[in-house]
């Protein structure tokens, strides 16, 4: 979202800062904060914001017009890697999933009405907000296939549908819903549309928080269930043009999963560094450490070689991407969500057998890390999804020279 660029040639001075503000102020903290209420945590989350604010580093993916950095998506995947290392990291920062998304999404296509009314205080940290398109119904990895709709009525819409994993809809002020507004065009990836649903509306209703693995979280640490019961909204809030929802969605998924990739990477690191820690730390028998044993040098190993081939292969793609445009790097796009979230689960269930028992308790990150990043091998695209597209692409030479022949 950036339109200019005034950290070209001090970047290293800048990723060494916000390196330096988490592990001050949320190291010490971020295990806490999890384990909540999240909510009695907040006024100390909103000093954070605010003293980010006073050291410039606040919403870097945003234009300097818009109260931010100005990064471009290479400088900002860098900033997003050391953000990810603590949970609380992009929400400090005011660039977590789904707000980030969302703000691309309404600065590259939202109204003046849009723009004033609800991306200017996503922008400035005072509201966050949510993204309804996954049905329980539905399979979530087809987003042409949904039951949601939303109906023309003179001025309004009136929008019926079931949702679930609208992360972060638990104290959101609005979302941002697909629902099908031409049922009967040609092209089933122009039958839906993306509208801003206010979730003070009264047909909108919150049903729960979902557990993951048990915990069903608060707040913007949460995945929720909703419903849209006969819910008007004016027809200003669509977004774009009817039909348009598809081909926004690939819009908002093309530097989110780059978003993803990195925050995974920083998860390994911290992840990686617990690892090597407690491999020191731990004794055994006859004076000697975990770090004495093969197999633990081996997870060591195999861990940093496979934590570097994915940062290499990431920043590749986010700098062919912000060359070549999105379509330009399909192919790199699938590839790094599959393998750099493969890479994530192996180091953190290596870390959590270093730790042996303690690594399954909630006295460390890990099992945190654990249950909520099982998801990373299923939204955003399953990897069978993205490794089925990924040899269908590499594919088609080969099959149109074979069958020239």
């Amino acid at each position: 979202m950036s339109s200019q660029n005034k950290f070209a040639g001090e970047l290293p001075a800048l990723l060494e800062k916000y390196q330096n503000f988490i592990q001050t102020n949320l190291f010490p903290k971020d295990l806490q904060i999890i384990l909540g209420p999240f909510k009695d945590y907040l006024p100390y989350l909103n000093e954070l914001r605010e003293k980010a604010k006073k050291e410039g580093l606040f919403a870097p993916h945003l234009a300097p017009e818009e109260g931010g950095l100005g990064l471009d998506l290479v400088q900002f995947a860098q900033v997003s890697e050391i953000l990810g290392q603590s949970p609380l990291g992009h929400y400090v920062f005011n660039c977590n999933a789904p707000d980030i998304g969302n703000m691309e999404l309404l600065h590259l296509f939202g109204s003046p009405y849009q723009k004033t009314n609800f991306l200017e205080p996503l922008q400035k940290g005072k509201i966050r907000s949510c993204f309804a398109m996954t049905e329980p119904a539905f399979a979530g990895s087809n987003p042409v296939n949904m039951g949601t709709t939303a109906i023309r009525e003179g001025n309004h819409y009136r929008i019926n549908g079931h949702k679930w994993f609208t992360t972060a809809a638990d104290g959101a002020a609005f979302t941002i819903v697909m629902a099908v507004t031409n049922p009967t065009a040609d092209s089933p990836y122009q039958r839906a549309s993306m509208i801003i649903v206010p979730l003070d509306n009264p047909g909108f209703k919150f049903i729960r928080n979902i557990p993951i693995m048990g915990e069903a979280g608060e707040d913007y640490l949460s995945h929720a269930e909703v419903k849209f019961e006969d819910c008007l909204v004016p027809i200003e809030n669509l977004i774009g043009e009817e039909g348009q929802g598809f081909a926004l969605a690939q819009e908002r998924l093309g530097p989110g999963r780059i978003h993803h990739c990195m925050r995974w990477i920083g998860i390994c690191e911290r992840v990686f560094d617990m690892m090597c820690r407690r491999a020191v730390s731990r004794q055994l028998d006859h004076g000697k450490a975990l770090a004495d044993k093969q197999t633990i040098q081996n997870w060591i190993a195999e861990s940093r070689a496979e934590i570097k081939a994915s940062r290499l292969m990431v920043m590749d793609t986010a700098r062919q991407m912000q060359e070549k445009g999105a379509k330009a790097v399909k192919e790199d796009i699938s590839t790094i969500k599959f393998f750099v979230a493969d890479v994530l689960l192996k180091v953190i269930d290596r870390a959590i057998q270093t730790h042996g028992a303690l690594g399954i308790t909630d006295d460390t990150l890990l099992s945190f890390w654990y249950r909520h990043e099982r998801g990373a091998r299923i939204y955003d695209g399953p990897d069978e999804v993205h490794k089925s597209a990924l040899a269908r692409s590499i594919l088609k030479s080969y099959i149109s020279k074979n069958s020239s022949k």
